[in-house]
């Protein structure tokens, strides 16, 4: 799964990159006119591999991951090709979830490009970028099937969805809240909307913001709620800071700002969420691992995620939840309570789920 982080320049979106993939990349790049995207995996945080590694001390250790893209900031025109415009937008079509930064921190040396700090005027440019982005991708759309050879009845159907569609953006409506029936949603479902993308909010404050508050904040937070836009204030100075401080005195600077839990940690669990994904996970003395899966996904499917062969000969799945597991401490324990269950192929993995496969090939 895919997220890309999105925002106008000098909101801090590579620093935000670097935090969540541990990468090095030169956060003042994009200014110097670097238009290339930047690609790495970010871990998911989670306590529950924390504890069964501790348990098992097994060799190695995988944490859940997600794909970020990091393109360069995006400036007012970018949908017509103004900036790095196309290349930026080719970059994040078919990202799964967007991440919008915007910028509350004041800094005399890093212009903000509007000239002034508007969380709210930020949040709407980079909407109205998108929104008409995806109004001229369904112009060419309608364009190339009107000029095609032979329209078929499929390519009909799709030009009817797409006019209705093209209503809605005009009137600044996103494909997420035009009004569509579901089975022409599916007409869509081949073209990548970034209106029809989930999105995460993050604003971006200093330190005594953190703590403090900053100005406007309940509209911010009020704007957001109304929009239905999730939104995460985190200072990606203060993270920084964090990231390199030793264990110990990590602790300490956390409660000095009244943190309990890394913003970055905290924003890389809500991505994992708002991309309806769940983890189930798997022990033993070689290797702790989550494993990433869809919401809703049943035991047989979960298991080819592991190998296709263990899909392909599935029996059934030994199954206790974390929770559970916990409480017993070890799988004797959890084996002599009846913790321990049998489950079959169509019964739904749920987060958090500790599962050990029997199969036949």
């Amino acid at each position: 799964m895919k997220v890309g982080l999105v925002g106008l320049p000098t909101v801090g979106k590579t620093t935000f990159f670097n935090l969540l993939t541990n990468a090095k990349i030169e956060t003042s790049a994009f200014q110097s006119g670097k238009i290339n995207a930047n690609f790495s995996l970010a871990k998911v945080p989670d306590e529950r591999v924390d504890f069964l590694a501790e348990v098992f001390k097994p060799k190695k250790v995988t944490y859940a991951q997600i794909e970020v893209i990091d393109v360069p900031g995006l400036v007012i025109g970018a949908s017509e090709g103004k900036g790095s415009g196309n290349q930026f937008l080719s970059n994040i079509r078919q990202v799964d979830c967007l991440v919008h930064i915007v910028r509350a921190f004041s800094d005399e040396n890093v212009l903000h490009p509007e000239g002034t700090i508007n969380v709210i005027r930020d949040i709407e440019n980079i909407g109205t970028e998108l929104l008409l982005a995806d109004l001229q991708l369904v112009e060419t759309r309608i364009e190339r099937i009107n000029t095609g050879k032979k329209i078929t009845k499929e390519q009909m159907a799709e030009r009817e969805v797409l006019q209705k569609l093209r209503e809605s953006l005009e009137n600044e409506i996103g494909l997420g809240e035009a009004k569509l029936s579901e089975e022409e949603r599916k007409v869509l479902e081949h073209l990548d909307f970034f209106t029809g993308k989930p999105v995460i909010i993050v604003v971006n404050v200093d330190e005594d913001q953190l703590s403090e508050g900053y100005e406007d904040r309940n509209q911010i937070l009020n704007y957001c709620k109304e929009k239905t836009l999730s939104v995460f204030e985190v200072s990606a100075k203060a993270e920084v800071e964090i990231s390199e401080l030793e264990e110990q005195d990590r602790v300490e600077f956390m409660k000095e700002l009244n943190i309990k839990e890394s913003g970055i940690d905290l924003l890389a669990k809500a991505i994992y969420q708002r991309l309806n994904l769940i983890s189930f996970l798997t022990t033993g003395e070689d290797e702790v691992k989550a494993w990433t899966i869809k919401k809703g996904t049943n035991a047989k499917t979960a298991a080819g995620k592991i190998h296709s062969d263990i899909e392909r000969g599935f029996i059934r799945a030994e199954v206790i939840n974390f929770k559970d597991f916990k409480e017993c401490g070890t799988m004797v324990k959890a084996r002599e309570l009846g913790k321990l269950r049998l489950e079959g192929k169509e019964y739904i993995v749920q987060d958090g789920d500790i599962m050990n496969f029997r199969f036949n090939v």
